[in-house]
């Protein structure tokens, strides 16, 4: 038996988790009174008592966190963005290479990524490390995703405040300062920062990263039906991601939609496009293998069990 505690159980990260885990015959929720589920003596005896605890906090809140725990077998898992390019942490994006799986099954720190920035280095860092594309290619993309990313104000503000102009999607990170553009850098080994344009929209979840590039300006020329097939045994072993066959118009009709993953933990990898510019799409769920999916899968290897146990699949 297991026994998982969660601090931050009534985010929505954290409601989905325990969603997911209530169900597991291996998995003993540690739960705190609601009296006491901000109480820091409470919560760092839960910590200490765990296998494997749950942080969904704020970054401040993550950080302090961490320093209650005594117990050296006890594993981490943080949600937030405060240890994402820490490297004594594992970056918990198992798929990315054996490095990366190997280091989530022996750390007790594992940062569970960001949602656009799963979408992000599953495109970019293939790339980079098999020398397709340099640390120096100017790479730009944006992604589209449901209000639940926003968390349970902005839930609140699409579900009971939203005004008229809110139907429509709204473009935000304008500064060029969004929080995932850490992790985006320092994992795939980028040289420079992404121009990065988030947009969210009218629909509760579901994502759709997309990443462009020219050809021209590739280390290795690749057309893009050879990109595709370079993806597909990539990822040929992951058993959350699926390379989608090569269609140089996309998918579903010459649209691509961005909740068909909704409510999912797995992934997709699309390629579109022509021989000179390329267009890539991760699809996936925010709130899936963007977050509590990523995060359970991520106990499941660093526990030794089944890798999809408690997810939920295409």
């Amino acid at each position: 038996m297991i026994n998982v505690f969660i601090d931050g159980s009534a985010g929505t990260t954290g409601l989905r988790i325990r969603e997911r885990l209530q169900g597991n015959s291996e998995i003993n929720l540690l739960l705190l009174p609601e009296e006491l589920r901000k109480d820091p003596g409470a919560i760092k005896a839960m910590m200490n008592k765990s296998d494997v605890t749950f942080l969904c906090l704020p970054d401040a809140a993550s950080m302090e966190a961490v320093t209650y725990c005594e117990n050296p077998q006890t594993v981490i898992l943080d949600t937030s963005t405060a240890h994402r390019t820490n490297p004594d942490w594992a970056y918990g994006f198992a798929e990315l290479s054996p490095f990366h799986r190997d280091k989530i099954k022996k750390s007790k720190r594992i940062a569970v990524p960001g949602c656009h920035a799963s979408g992000f280095c599953s495109v970019v860092y293939p790339l980079v490390a098999a020398g397709i594309i340099s640390p120096e290619y100017p790479v730009t993309a944006h992604s589209l995703t449901g209000y639940s990313g926003g968390g349970k104000n902005m839930i609140k503000d699409y579900t009971e405040a939203k005004t008229a102009y809110m139907e429509s999607p709204a473009q935000y990170g304008l500064g060029q300062t969004h929080k995932h553009l850490p992790e985006m850098k320092t994992v795939c080994g980028l040289s420079d920062y992404p121009v990065f344009s988030p947009i969210v929209a009218d629909y509760y979840s579901g994502m759709a990263v997309t990443v462009p590039f020219f050809t021209k300006y590739m280390e290795k020329k690749v057309s893009a039906k050879e990109l595709c097939e370079f993806y597909s045994e990539y990822y040929k072993d992951a058993k959350l991601i699926k390379v989608l066959p090569y269609n140089d118009k996309g998918v579903e009709g010459g649209f691509l939609y961005s909740n068909t993953l909704s409510g999912k933990d797995n992934m997709e990898i699309i390629v579109s496009g022509n021989d000179d510019r390329i267009v890539v799409v991760s699809r996936f769920c925010n709130l899936g293998k963007g977050a509590s999916g990523a995060a359970i899968q991520c106990m499941n290897i660093s526990c030794g069990l089944e890798e999809t146990e408690g997810l939920e699949l295409v």
